[in-house]
């Protein structure tokens, strides 16, 4: 059975993409007491405060008619940020190019974190790191952010 994110995730794409923006993730999450929705959304140029008002009276509807969630949460619709994280494989698709930071589960020659650049993804994640290409499978990836360093 899918998650409660999955199932929202498939329930709201096309509104959200309808509102010109693309949509990135959906999260549900606990933090302290409560339980959080969150929806993170994406379009060229970055998104403002309308983009996030527009898509959460468009979702809103659809998904407390869906109700595929049986807790009391709050709905956020936010920006994926310019450090999103890549979870899916649609994103290791849209970020080739961009310089990333891989934390694996299991360490590789004693490293656990790698920062290169996203030369690849055709399933498996290539990461250039200094010339040297890496290739790991998205089972072995803790997490992956796009990385922005100072």
């Amino acid at each position: 059975m899918a998650s409660a994110a999955e199932r929202v995730y498939d329930l709201i794409k096309e509104t959200v993409e309808a509102q010109g923006v693309t949509l990135w993730d959906v999260r549900f999450l606990k933090e302290g007491a409560s339980w959080y929705l969150r929806v993170f959304i994406d379009k060229e140029g970055g998104i403002n405060i309308d983009d996030c008002t527009n898509v959460s009276h468009a979702i809103d509807p659809i998904i407390d008619e869906a109700d595929p969630i049986d807790k009391s949460y709050y709905l956020e619709v936010c920006s994926c940020g310019v450090d999103r994280e890549l979870t899916r494989p649609a994103h290791y698709e849209a970020m080739q190019g961009e310089t990333v930071k891989i934390k694996l589960y299991k360490a590789l020659d004693g490293v656990k974190e790698f920062i290169g650049v996203l030369s690849g993804f055709d399933g498996n994640v290539k990461l250039d790191v200094d010339g040297t290409v890496y290739e790991f499978t998205l089972k072995e990836i803790s997490k992956a952010n796009v990385y922005y360093f100072e």
